[in-house]
């Protein structure tokens, strides 16, 4: 080789060592095995299985909040109002802003269905954020490394910010439909269908309103005119239709529902139903809870009929665990369940891995919350109308209709299909709706008691803690309170910030807690919307 040769390779592969010196420490810390960009689909499914595991499972702790069933056994949970800090679901809302990051680095339009989407989501985990605690940072919150200790705004700031996100949302769904781009890819609730989503996040923005009823007199949130325009104008804010309109999860094999035949022995004894839930329908004589339920032991044990109301019995929430534990664990005997209570329901529970499908936003629930805002005056509709809309979608969910209805019940408390026997339960809706329980009572409290509490079964073991937040509000149905709630025998009213703010937040979060509740961090104190 030539001299002059060699250095020429000399030179050039120097020319590419120092080339490749010049990149940044930000390139040359990218993993080139590892992504740093995805698909803005991918984030959404990701987004939406956290709508469905992170506000409030069937069977969760969150359901024996609601007073819908109860642990008997201390080792592994108890019944208890003593919870602390509030889930955070910025992390969520984190991906929620990549998700539309990266679908207009894709090329989509700045309005487009991910972000339209992005509108609904975070309206949606900032509302199951400021409801359990107040003021919290929306307006400065999502800013990345810009701003790591972002201003909270005030409970009122927050909800007028999610009414304008609804709006937002329903806007540009309203434009994308309009110019026929009605899918978006990756999501799995609706197979990308934009209309179905345009329905939900109407229905949502019912119950937000319904939700702010105490401040029904404030300008800026205008909740009185803002439920009107939305019920009065089916074309600009199009409503779920039935049940087959509802945003809901669906179990398969694979993720399967919270109670199925693997976790059979491990807990199906060690919860039972909650007085709260199986009185208000038993007193109703209402089918629904021969569905959800076992009829108790020791009734069958006395001589009673599955058949019979009376049969199904609930602990009360506040009862003292020790004694629960005792009255649930009595040996009834060869051919009985245990317990002087009602488990739940081993046939619908436990005998596949699908369950029932977990509403997040329900038509019974819309049809409930329409009925409420007419009973309140803030529209010229029908309430009875809806409440029985409502009503009878629940009772459709769980396939009661006129005539003989086929229960299932377990003889012994066992799964296998040698424990269970079947027996038939008549109904008649009509009959059902003549009770005195039941009939809507006009514009009176006990009108309202009666939305709220069909509402209430509507919510079993769906709608996150829709259940309680309704209870909180109204009072109904009557839930109970005593030694087993813990909490000096409470039910807490609020819940306390991530800890995270109590340390990387810190100014922001006192002036927070100094402005609303005196200083404390208190779960017993009032949130703003509910004074």
């Amino acid at each position: 080789m030539k001299i002059h040769q060699l250095f020429a390779g000399v030179f050039a592969v120097l020319a590419v060592t120092l080339s490749s010196c010049e990149k940044t420490f930000q390139e040359l810390e990218k993993d080139p095995n590892r992504p740093v960009n995805v698909p803005a689909s991918l984030v959404l499914q990701g987004v939406e299985s956290d709508l469905a595991n992170n506000t409030g499972r069937p069977f969760s702790a969150e359901m024996r909040w609601n007073q819908f069933y109860c642990s008997n056994y201390n080792y592994y949970a108890n019944n208890e109002y003593s919870w602390t800090a509030t889930p955070n679901h910025y992390n969520t809302l984190k991906n929620v802003v990549k998700m539309e990051e990266e679908a207009k680095r894709a090329g989509l339009a700045e309005v487009n269905g991910y972000t339209a989407l992005g509108k609904f989501f975070r309206a949606i985990f900032i509302d199951e954020m400021a409801k359990r605690v107040g003021d919290l940072p929306v307006s400065e919150a999502l800013k990345g490394i810009s701003n790591l200790t972002p201003k909270y705004d005030t409970q009122k700031a927050a909800y007028v910010q999610i009414l304008k996100w609804l709006d937002e949302a329903n806007d540009n769904l309203a434009s994308l439909i309009a110019k026929g781009e009605t899918t978006v890819a990756g999501d799995f609730y609706f197979g990308g269908d934009l209309r179905k989503w345009q329905k939900v996040v109407n229905a949502y923005k019912l119950r937000v309103l319904i939700s702010l009823s105490k401040k029904d007199a404030d300008a800026d949130l205008n909740v009185k005119a803002r439920f009107a325009e939305v019920v009065g104008n089916p074309a600009k804010y199009p409503l779920l239709g039935g049940l087959e309109d509802n945003l809901e999860y669906k179990y398969n094999n694979f993720n399967k529902y919270p109670s199925n035949p693997d976790n059979f022995g491990f807990d199906a004894t060690r919860q039972n139903m909650a007085k709260t839930y199986v009185q208000l329908l038993s007193g109703m004589r209402d089918p629904r809870v021969m569905i959800t339920c076992e009829p108790a032991g020791a009734e069958l044990k006395a001589g009673k009929l599955p058949s019979d109301y009376t049969a199904f019995v609930g602990a009360s929430s506040a009862e003292d665990l020790t004694d629960m534990s005792d009255k649930a664990g009595r040996n009834n005997g060869a051919g009985f369940a245990p317990g002087l209570y009602s488990f739940q329901n081993r046939f619908r529970y436990y005998r596949t891995y699908t369950g029932e499908n977990t509403f997040i936003v329900g038509f019974p629930e819309m049809c409930f919350n329409i009925a409420e805002g007419y009973h309140l005056g803030w529209g010229n509709g029908d309430a009875e109308t809806w409440y029985k809309k409502g009503i009878q979608a629940s009772l459709d969910f769980y396939g009661v209709k006129d005539g003989a209805n086929t229960m299932t019940y377990s003889k012994t408390g066992g799964r296998e299909t040698a424990d269970l026997a079947n027996y038939t339960v008549n109904f008649n809706f009509n009959d059902y709706y003549s009770q005195d329980a039941v009939k809507y009572a006009g514009k009176t409290t006990k009108g309202l008691q009666q939305i709220i509490s069909q509402k209430y079964a509507a919510f079993f073991m769906n709608s996150g803690m829709e259940a309680y937040f309704n209870w909180r509000r109204t009072g109904f149905p009557k839930f109970e309170t005593g030694v087993g709630n813990g909490n000096s025998n409470r039910i807490a009213l609020r819940w306390q910030y991530p800890i995270s703010e109590r340390t990387t937040n810190s100014k922001n979060y006192t002036d927070a807690i100094n402005s609303q509740y005196g200083g404390k961090d208190d779960i017993n104190d009032t949130v703003w919307i509910l004074k």
